[in-house]
């Protein structure tokens, strides 16, 4: 059975209902722990309206995925990516978070799940665009 790493863009489209055949699948998905910390900022930057909608994310989130922690296996995946990237003539230094989460998926075998066409288009990454 083929096994995914959502991306952040994924998670949030997940959130607003947008990909439900996804919330569905998740014993097939995981995510990064860099996701996470991304969650846990947007629900801070949150307008009064916002929060609760993204707190309930971030709770959903939590309970349902144990993320994949960044560490020294996915370096040698960064750079390539990283690499790739610049080749495209895309911004290293804004995609940064991007970049390790596909780099994550790539060290542990895992198809990207992402709603950014550019970083789905990378050279040698395994992606699908949501």
């Amino acid at each position: 059975m083929r096994q995914y790493l959502l991306d952040t863009s994924a998670v949030i489209a997940i959130g607003r209902g947008e990909l439900d055949e996804l919330s569905e699948r998740s014993d097939t998905a995981t995510i990064c722990a860099l996701t996470v910390c991304g969650l846990h900022h947007g629900v801070l930057a949150a307008s009064d309206d916002q929060r609760s909608g993204r707190l309930a994310l971030l709770a959903w989130v939590e309970r349902t995925f144990r993320p994949l922690p960044i560490d020294e296996r996915v370096a040698p995946a960064y750079g390539r990516l990283a690499m790739a990237a610049r080749s495209a003539r895309r911004d290293v230094r804004r995609g940064t978070a991007d970049l390790l989460i596909a780099a994550t998926a790539e060290t542990h075998g895992l198809t990207l799940l992402t709603r950014d066409e550019r970083l789905a288009r990378l050279p040698g990454l395994d992606a699908e665009l949501v």
